[in-house]
């Protein structure tokens, strides 16, 4: 016989595209904070002095500051769209289980297309 779990738990279930987006869209909203005082950083070592700029400015065109970057920008579009869903829900429309299905769908598709081009045209004028 084999033991079973006295109450259900995440690993029973497969996750549903609606509920992978609802903690999406909390995790990037918090991601957004971070990255905006990051980008404010950014912006206050400009006004400081040159010499400061150049240290930050060094950070942010890292790597990793480019991969911190990259992962604002999808973050930012990923809640952008999120946010979108909910207000067409909002408005009574796309509740329907197939439906707010392809939203959750587009919602991830459009953000990962949005975050590519803004990336490609960011190294194409680079």
């Amino acid at each position: 016989m084999r033991e079973r779990p006295l109450s259900p738990h995440l690993t029973v279930y497969r996750w549903p595209i609606t509920m992978t987006m609802s903690i999406l869209h909390r995790i990037t909203g918090g991601a957004l904070y971070v990255g905006t005082l990051l980008v404010a950083w950014w912006l206050i070592a400009a006004a400081t002095s040159q010499s400061y700029f150049a240290f930050v400015d060094g950070i942010v065109h890292s790597w990793f500051g480019l991969l911190v970057l990259f992962g604002f920008t999808w973050a930012m579009f990923h809640h952008l769209l999120g946010g979108i869903r909910h207000f067409i829900w909002d408005t009574g429309t796309g509740l329907e289980k197939h439906t707010a299905s392809k939203l959750g769908w587009a919602t991830i598709i459009g953000s990962v297309l949005l975050t590519l081009a803004v990336w490609a045209v960011y190294f194409a004028i680079g």
